[in-house]
């Protein structure tokens, strides 16, 4: 029988599988905070994890009938706030609350409803530049962005959203000085396994295309 240590896989990777129905699939993915308008002028503020960038885009999925996709539908600005891993409790904070009121049927019971949910988490507004929503001022990486497409996913349960980013906001210590770049080797996102939260390892290695190993070292 293989032995498998956290984070590696067994000498013979195809071996000893089993077939198993996991009832979610977060199978490693950032945590982000998305900030977006409600029809009040007052702000959300959800958390979430099923997000991936294609250059200047985010791709995101959120629920159907929650605030966040209430609010995208109609105000296409957001931030996408990314907070680090020290963050977590915050973010937890956060995720048995829900801004649409009355609670959703589907959240009731574990959910619910709070109006100013920066407070509820203890996080900061802070003004953005070029959209309404406003940043988390704690969060190290925070995405102004616009919504250009919003369409339901192919269960109906979800909204994928496709926004453009317009401005990034870094901390400047995690910016290789006197560069673009974001230093991998101080920037780590927030991970969502399977429902448990994680930062990063050590560096493994970097891609050829990679622009940052000489100037981050």
């Amino acid at each position: 029988m293989n032995t498998l240590t956290p984070g590696r896989a067994p000498a013979d990777a195809s071996a000893d599988h089993v077939t198993i129905t996991p009832s979610i699939l977060y199978f490693g993915t950032p945590v982000v905070l998305l900030s977006t308008e409600n029809e009040d002028g007052s702000f959300n503020l959800a958390p979430m994890s099923s997000a991936w960038a294609l250059g200047q885009v985010i791709v995101l999925g959120v629920g159907v009938e929650g605030q966040t996709a209430h609010n995208l539908r109609s105000r296409p600005e957001l931030v996408i706030n990314l907070p680090a891993p020290t963050q977590w409790p915050a973010v937890e904070q956060l995720a048995p609350l829900t801004g649409r009121d009355p609670v959703p049927v589907h959240k009731r019971g574990g959910f619910r409803f709070e109006r100013d949910k920066f407070a509820a988490a203890g996080l900061r507004p802070e003004p953005s530049e070029l959209v309404r929503p406003p940043r988390v001022a704690e969060c190290p990486l925070q995405l102004e962005a616009r919504a250009a497409r919003v369409q339901p996913d192919v269960s109906g349960g979800f909204l994928i959203v496709e926004a453009h980013v317009l401005k990034v906001h870094a901390d400047p210590r995690i910016v290789v000085t006197g560069t673009q770049h974001v230093d991998p080797a101080m920037w780590s996102p927030l991970i969502y396994n399977f429902r448990h939260y994680y930062g990063l390892g050590p560096e493994l290695g970097h891609s050829f295309r990679s622009q940052t190993p000489a100037e981050a070292t």
